[in-house]
């Protein structure tokens, strides 16, 4: 039986759980009829999809876009029904949100923050967009979500890895469903210690932006804590192609393993200069030389080539997973576009279809009553097993994989191979941790 109690934000909401992700509808009584940004008015609602379609990230973008427009048809009751056949939750019945049809626009953030708060701006305030979601880029993401914040739109962030997305820059109004800097490390370090021993000596080379910071922090303290010790770390631009002058100082450091904190592109082009200068082909301090990219994606391993065999790595999903969720996914992706969907693709999807199910367990599109229908929410059926979206920072907690590059892949998309599913409890996290500190989640903005 529901129970009706007012929350934290003088919202009226009932649905207690009943089991893992199954909820009663939740209504908001409180806030439904008050006045927000963008609340539609005719029969349709328009999402804006502001993806990097140019820049180093822009694969990424691509097969985001993909996902979009794939979750969009599931949505309005075309094609299989992907994982909304999977998902635990039964509120999306395949006629849009909350009976609207749903429309979308596109923009381009190019792998910058300027462009994309424009960008946004441009959706909400021309297109009315009434949900923004997308990016390959946590710095990306943090200004977007920032301006979501300020206009009263809920912000369904896409690929952010940045600790920071969620933790000093942590919004109201934004929520994310990829995992993060801390996640990977907690994953990959035992793996590292089993691999290659506790006495190891490692050079970062680190993307120079909120992302790369945060990771590097993360993979060298819990590496540190295996008993490595970090030898240098070297900041590079995220517009670096050419990292050659970043490899060659390696080689004379007393380094035995590198480390990429680099993703997309950059990764792609730093590995391939790595390999070149054959680092992978030493010995040092009577070991073999390693490369560890703590940040992996299919996309980029594809890109790299017969570079990544062997290399390991952690990734959000892939598509070689056998749950039901990841298994319906990857058929209607692949038999929309020939291909098996990246961890990118992924995570867009899902983070669509959670704010649509908000949508219609809170019975409306105002985003403070669709924050509370996510807030705390628990959930399986999505491709990560059991998954839970925290109420203190509105981060997603589920397993992690460690992956590594296949020695004999099969395909060109059989490029890696999953290693080691880390249960949620190993990644998860005090939501005061100092890795985290330093913002506050603030209140919701509805805006007008």
């Amino acid at each position: 039986m529901s129970v009706f109690t007012p929350n934290r934000r003088g919202l009226i909401k009932s649905g207690a759980l009943l089991g893992t992700g199954l909820a009663m509808p939740t209504i908001f009584t409180a806030s439904s009829a008050a006045a927000y940004t963008n609340a539609p008015t005719g029969n349709g609602v328009t999402l804006g999809f502001n993806v990097p379609q140019s820049g180093p990230y822009a694969d990424e973008g691509a097969d985001e876009l993909r996902a979009y427009k794939l979750a969009v048809e599931h949505l309005n009751g075309e094609g299989d029904g992907g994982m909304m056949n999977t998902f635990s939750s039964k509120a999306l019945k395949g006629n849009g949100i909350l009976g609207n049809k749903v429309n979308y626009v596109t923009g381009d953030t190019q792998t910058k923050s300027d462009a994309a708060r424009a960008s946004a701006k441009s959706m909400i305030e021309k297109d009315g967009a009434v949900m923004i979601t997308g990016g390959s880029s946590s710095g990306v993401a943090i200004a977007v979500q920032g301006l979501c914040q300020e206009a009263g739109i809920i912000f369904m962030a896409g690929l952010t890895h940045s600790n920071d997305t969620t933790g000093k820059d942590k919004k109201a109004n934004g929520f994310r469903h990829f995992f993060n800097g801390y996640m990977s490390a907690a994953a990959l370090a035992p793996v590292l210690e089993e691999m290659y021993g506790n006495d190891r000596k490692a050079y970062h080379l680190t993307a120079d932006y909120t992302w790369g910071w945060t990771q590097q922090e993360s993979i060298a303290a819990a590496t540190e804590a295996k008993g490595w010790e970090t030898v240098n770390n070297v900041l590079t631009p995220l517009a670096t192609q050419d990292f050659s002058s970043y490899v060659a100082p390696v080689l004379n450091s007393g380094a035995d393993v590198l480390v990429l904190n680099h993703y997309g592109g950059n990764m792609i082009n730093s590995l391939t200069s790595a390999v070149q200068f054959g680092l992978r082909d030493k010995v040092v301090n009577g070991k073999n030389f390693e490369i560890v990219v703590p940040l992996y994606s299919r996309l980029m391993a594809k890109g790299a080539g017969e570079n990544v065999k062997g290399i390991f790595g952690s990734t959000n999903w892939h598509w070689s997973l056998t749950d039901a969720g990841s298994q319906a996914f990857v058929k209607s992706f692949g038999e929309k576009y020939g291909f098996p969907p990246s961890q990118a693709a992924h995570t867009v999807y899902c983070q669509t279809l959670l704010y649509a199910d908000a949508c219609e367990r809170a019975g409306t599109f105002n985003p403070c009553g669709v924050g509370e229908a996510l807030e705390g929410f628990d959930f399986d059926g999505l491709g990560n097993g059991p998954t839970h979206y925290r109420a203190d920072d509105h981060q997603c907690f589920k397993d992690v994989l460690v992956v590594k590059g296949k020695e004999n892949p099969t395909s060109d998309f059989d490029l890696l191979e999953v290693v080691q599913v880390t249960p949620r409890a190993q990644v998860e996290y005090a939501p005061d941790h100092p890795m985290f500190a330093g913002g506050a989640l603030g209140e919701c903005n509805p805006g007008a």
